[in-house]
């Protein structure tokens, strides 16, 4: 068994894995994504100051403190550049969430992390050390720890541990806006909290009822009772909470539903933007659409899903949906709760899958966010692969993407390199309206020839004294409203005039 260390270099050395903070701002216009950005700036803890009050007369006097973490890792499977771009993804993660990581452990096990400690006892040990040395007040592990294993590692380590689950389920609990998404991260939050609920204190979590009388049998003087009370009750009222978040959400999934089957009557084509997380899908919808949804340099900047409206080059029209991204080991209680906003993709009829180019292993990334779509049943979608930040990625590593992925689109949303060829990909893989007919529309009716350039697509035009005969291709509920304009017989319709 062999253990490697990370100094704060080796964390400091992923920096660089994008070339600006806002990347990929589609203008320099002042949009409302700027405001969130500023406003969630202006939110970010201070370093060097303490929570801790030095006297009772500073309780007006409060301040935020940047918390001080250590990271730990457990390499099982796979080689040592996947352990580590894992660690160096949960420094990314800690950093979001408003920490500063001070090291970085990685430890080589055969099998399985340890069932009672996750890293075993030795490790714990020097993680300890680290924590002395370091002063750091977190540890932050590198996967999902059991109840007791939690448990475990803080009377071990004598400060606050947590994991990988944890530290996502908080960066999405800053980052929620909508009443949607709120609702949907405190529904993880409870389901992943339930298990793992304790006492304030050993002797008050852990009262014993009894007489008292005679040896250990019962609670003894002040401990006689009925036990662990104070934790049932707060159980059923998270499994309370939990119940009504579930049916506000099903609610909202009813009303998003209703907004879809609108689109669905008026034939109007949708697409879904996925990808892993900072791959650079809003600053893409941004550049596609001028949206203006905030872009920052983090992982999940933004979880709440955005629709907004694009044209192709002959006029027909078209949904964009920036969804929230994914990450490897995705909880899933974030999958479940958030089922009804990643059903949105598994609904389009193209996903436009965006991949980091300029990441250390952007196949991975690949490979994740396929794994959830996939128990979304997303899978069978159409995809079109989009490789963003090729400005930042070296040539070395856009030859080699090239090759792997020869259908894919190389773009650049900061600087717009490639856009246009990204919109001709969207165009031509965009389902064609069903139903194909010949009209003579008089020239009164201007509304109908508007309404066949935006819901469907115009093959021939010819103006004639009486009126314009198009050749069109529509959905069916315009088919229905042309149908007493017919001049021709259609081979796909049997309409006749």
């Amino acid at each position: 068994m062999t253990n490697e260390l990370f100094t704060d270099e080796f964390l400091a050395a992923d920096q660089g894995r994008a070339a600006d903070l806002a990347y990929g701002s589609a203008d320099d216009d002042v949009n409302t994504g700027d405001f969130e950005l500023e406003e969630r700036h202006s939110l970010r803890r201070v370093a060097g100051l303490s929570t801790e009050l030095s006297d009772i007369t500073e309780v007006e006097y409060r301040q935020l403190r940047l918390e001080r973490v250590v990271l730990v890792g457990v390499w099982t499977e796979g080689s040592v550049a996947d352990a580590e771009n894992s660690l160096v993804e949960l420094a990314a993660l800690a950093e979001t969430a408003g920490s500063q990581v001070l090291e970085g452990l990685i430890q080589r096990r055969r099998g399985r992390p340890d069932a009672s400690t996750f890293i075993g006892r030795g490790k714990v040990a020097e993680v300890r050390s680290v924590v002395l040395a370091t002063g750091a007040d977190t540890v932050i592990c590198d996967g999902e720890l059991s109840p007791g294993q939690l448990r475990a590692l803080e009377q071990e380590t004598k400060v606050k541990v947590i994991d990988r689950t944890a530290l996502i389920l908080d960066i999405f609990a800053q980052h929620a806006k909508s009443k949607e998404g709120k609702a949907q991260v405190e529904l993880a939050q409870l389901q992943y909290f339930l298990p793992r609920l304790r006492g304030w204190g050993e002797a008050l979590s852990r009262q014993t009822g009894g007489s008292g009388r005679g040896g250990g049998a019962g609670g003894g003087v002040g401990l006689r009772g009925p036990g662990e009370t104070k934790l049932e009750m707060d159980r059923r009222r998270i499994r309370i909470r939990i119940s009504r978040l579930k049916r506000q959400i099903s609610a909202m999934r009813t009303m998003r539903d209703t907004k879809r089957s609108g689109r669905r009557r008026n034939a109007i084509p949708s697409v879904a933007i996925a990808g892993y997380t900072n791959a650079g899908k809003s600053s893409l919808l941004n550049r596609l659409t001028g949206a203006g949804v905030l872009v920052e340099n983090a992982l999940f900047a933004t979880l709440d899903p955005t629709t907004r409206q694009a044209q192709t080059s002959d006029g027909r029209v078209y949904t964009l949906s920036d969804t929230v991204g994914f990450v490897r080991h995705l909880p899933h209680q974030l999958v479940e709760a958030f089922r009804s906003t990643l059903e949105e993709v598994g609904q389009a009829d193209l996903m436009v899958h965006v991949v980091d180019g300029a990441h250390p292993d952007p196949e991975e990334q690949v490979r994740a966010v396929r794994e959830v779509l996939a128990e979304v049943g997303a899978d069978k979608l159409p995809e079109l692969l989009v490789v963003n930040k090729m400005d930042a990625a070296d040539e070395e590593s856009l030859l080699r993407l090239k090759r792997e992925w020869p259908d894919a689109v190389f773009v650049s949303a900061r600087t717009g390199v490639g856009i246009d060829q990204l919109q001709e990909a969207i165009e031509a893989r965009l389902p064609r309206p069903a139903i194909e007919m010949s009209v003579l529309l008089p020239y009164d009716r201007g509304d109908l020839v508007a309404r066949i350039h935006r819901w469907g697509e115009v093959l021939e035009t010819e103006h004639g004294g009486t009126g314009t005969t198009l050749r069109v291709r529509v959905g069916k509920v315009l088919a229905a409203e042309l149908e007493r304009y017919l001049v021709t017989v259609s081979p796909v319709t049997g309409y006749s005039q």
